[in-house]
């Protein structure tokens, strides 16, 4: 897969053997484990290398030729090259490469076109969307008005009907679209038109799907969109980062929110680790590999149908399922906690209209993206359904019969 990377754990365990511990027992669990959380992956040595880097010692606060400090002529050429790479790699007109996060991201555009008390419209938390979309826990759900858009409760689908009807009655003045946990194709014409049917500023947070996006194995939000957001990790394999891509009429506005209206300084080691990330997206080798992780998904998809699973929706069309394990009785957190045991790492999610509490769910979200990056194809995907069917019938009679699978499978396909 890649090559090793540089020996980071020995050269903190030259100063801290404590921290260096720590670490080498995560990265133990990484090599010795498969990973099926969706919005994980597994970066490249070079993005990892441009991360650690003296970079880090930057303070660069504003844009390229126009900081704050001195000293900047070096990450100005840097980040400029980072911006000009990702509007290669997406076809935008505009990008700023300075989001610390894609929780970031999100609330600079919604400071960027909302005013305290105005109407936010996306899918809510409960059926798939994000924090960021307007969830009451979150402050874009303390500091505007909003208005939700569900699935339906019986097919786990969409229903742009639906969200066009809440759209013309609310008229909201940012409608976004995006999820953390909807396992179909998005259309992103429809949600444009409903947008500019009721004057309403149109955002895609395509943080799940911009590796996706990029490798052309899902329809891209940015023609379409006012505003794009995304995460860098996840599909796209990067460094946990941000991003905003935007038309050039809304670069002015989308650049001040993010600096200074949310945050300070750019980290400047992580926006390097972005640019080698966005060259490693422009690769022959990157297309291929998202739509393996698609191919992967729908193997993976079948393997849990014939494990006696009920998926929502029935399958997917991206990288990621959910589970719902009523028939299974059993609950997201038990099976989590199960597999965790199995050396399977994944993630109890709900599922819509689901009645346990989020904290239990009824439901897990299996992601294919990071099992993909180590090299596994449909056989693996198939033989790691089967782990999850046995460990949640029995788990006691299963466990070393799981164990030992995920070490075979993890021994034929090495992390680095």
């Amino acid at each position: 897969m890649y090559g090793k990377p540089l020996d980071a754990i020995g050269f903190v365990k030259e100063f801290d053997p404590i921290v260096a511990e720590m670490m080498d027992r995560e990265f133990t669990r990484q090599k010795e484990g498969i990973e099926l959380i969706a919005s994980e992956n597994f970066a490249s040595p070079a993005v990892i290398a441009a991360m650690g880097s003296v970079l880090t010692n930057k303070y660069a606060e504003g844009l390229p030729g126009k900081r704050y400090y001195g000293g900047c002529q070096f990450v100005d050429e840097l980040e400029a090259l980072c911006i000009d790479r990702a509007k290669t790699l997406f076809g935008a007109e505009c990008a700023n490469v300075q989001p610390h996060s894609g929780a970031q991201a999100n609330l600079a555009v919604e400071l960027a076109f909302l005013q305290p008390g105005d109407t936010l419209m996306g899918m809510s938390l409960a059926n798939g969307g994000h924090l960021t979309h307007g969830s009451p826990a979150n402050l874009s759900g303390k500091y505007y008005n909003v208005v939700s858009y569900d699935v339906d409760h019986e097919t786990g689908l969409l229903d742009y009907d639906q969200v066009r009807d809440i759209a013309k009655k609310n008229k909201p003045k940012l409608l976004i679209a995006g999820a953390s946990a909807y396992p179909r194709a998005i259309d992103f014409q429809i949600f444009a038109d409903i947008a500019h049917e009721v004057g309403a500023v149109f955002m895609v947070d395509m943080a799940h799907i911009a590796g996706l996006v990029a490798g052309g194995a899902h329809m891209s939000p940015v023609p379409y969109a006012d505003i794009v957001t995304t995460t860098t990790h996840k599909t796209l394999r990067g460094p946990r980062g941000g991003l905003i891509l935007c038309k050039e009429e809304f670069a002015k506005k989308i650049n001040s929110a993010v600096f200074p209206g949310i945050q300070g300084g750019p980290l400047e080691h992580i926006i390097a680790a972005k640019a080698v990330c966005f060259r490693e997206a422009m690769q022959e080798d990157f297309k291929t590999y998202t739509h393996n992780i698609v191919k992967n998904a729908k193997v993976m998809a079948e393997g849990l149908l014939e494990e006696g699973f009920d998926l929502v929706t029935g399958g997917t069309d991206n990288h990621l399922m959910l589970a719902d394990l009523r028939p299974m009785g059993i609950s997201g957190m038990e099976l989590q906690t199960r597999l965790d045991a199995n050396h399977i790492t994944l993630n109890k999610n709900a599922i819509p209209g689901d009645p346990a509490k989020p904290s239990v769910t009824s439901g897990i979200r299996v992601g294919t993206a990071a099992v993909t990056t180590r090299g596994m194809g449909a056989e693996e995907m198939r033989r790691i359904a089967q782990c999850i069917g046995m460990t949640a019938r029995d788990f006691e009679g299963t466990a070393d019969e799981v164990k030992a699978i995920v070490a075979d499978i993890c021994k034929k396909f090495p992390l680095y």
